[in-house]
Parts: C-alpha cells; structure tokens; sequence
C-alpha cells in the first residue's frame, strides 16, 4: 500500500505493486493517477508491505528514475516477473499494466526510507520494532 499526501493535504493511500531492487523499493505510476499527481506535488510517501512474519512501514520519499541505466536495470527486473516493461523517453511502456496504473508513459520512483517500523505477525517474531536510517 502506497500513502501519499494529496495537493490540499489530505492522505491517500493506494495498493501498488512494488519490487525491492539492490536496497531500495520501487513503485510505478501513471503521471496522471492521484497518487502519480500526489507524488509530483509531494515526495512524501510510504509503503506497506506484509512479509513473512512481519508487517511492515517505510516512510519517507518518492524520487522519480529518470537516469537510463537505473530504468533498464528496474525494467530487467520487472520482465524478469512478466511484466514486458521498456524504458522510452525517462519512464516505462509496455502493452499493458493494472488499470490503476494508468495509461502509459509509466514514471519509475524508488523509495528512500528515513525510517521502518515492523509489528511482528508470528510466532518466531513479537512486537514491534523501529529501524531509524541516518
């Protein structure tokens, strides 16, 4: 789940598909979907993920991929899952997407986190920790 802050300061949040990539999170939106809109306006975000045993929160900025290599390197990935993504002109294409995507050009953003909280959600795993990154 994608939170982002709307122009008039009002939350949204958003199920999104995310890989993590070489340490970071990667999301990808239509420039044109509230959260595409929310994020051009305001790179604070973050990103929910429920892992084995865990829940998770990362908090902190959405910057767009602009630089051809790092968008080849995230695209391989996603073709790597069946996604046919391409890099054309600073963002993705490809035949299709989910519909909450939008329609293409596609904007790549990789989540730099300030901080993770996780609640354990397992046995093997209890309560709740905060991870701070400098």
């Amino acid at each position: 789940m994608l939170g982002t802050v709307r122009a008039d300061r009002r939350p949204h949040a958003a199920p999104v598909g995310s890989l993590w990539i070489d340490g970071a999170w990667y999301v990808v939106t239509g420039p044109r979907t509230q959260k595409g809109r929310n994020l051009a306006h305001n790179p604070a975000c973050t990103l929910s993920a429920r892992l084995d045993g865990i829940d998770v929160v990362f908090t902190g900025r959405a910057l767009r991929v602009t630089d051809g290599a790092e968008l080849e390197r995230v695209a391989e990935v996603y073709r790597s899952v069946g996604w046919p993504a391409e890099v054309a002109d600073g963002a993705f294409t490809a035949p299709f997407t989910a519909p909450s995507g939008g329609p293409p050009p596609w904007h790549v953003y990789r989540i730099v986190s300030a901080s993770v909280v996780g609640v354990g959600s397992a046995a093997d795993v209890n309560g709740a920790t905060k991870w701070t990154f400098v």
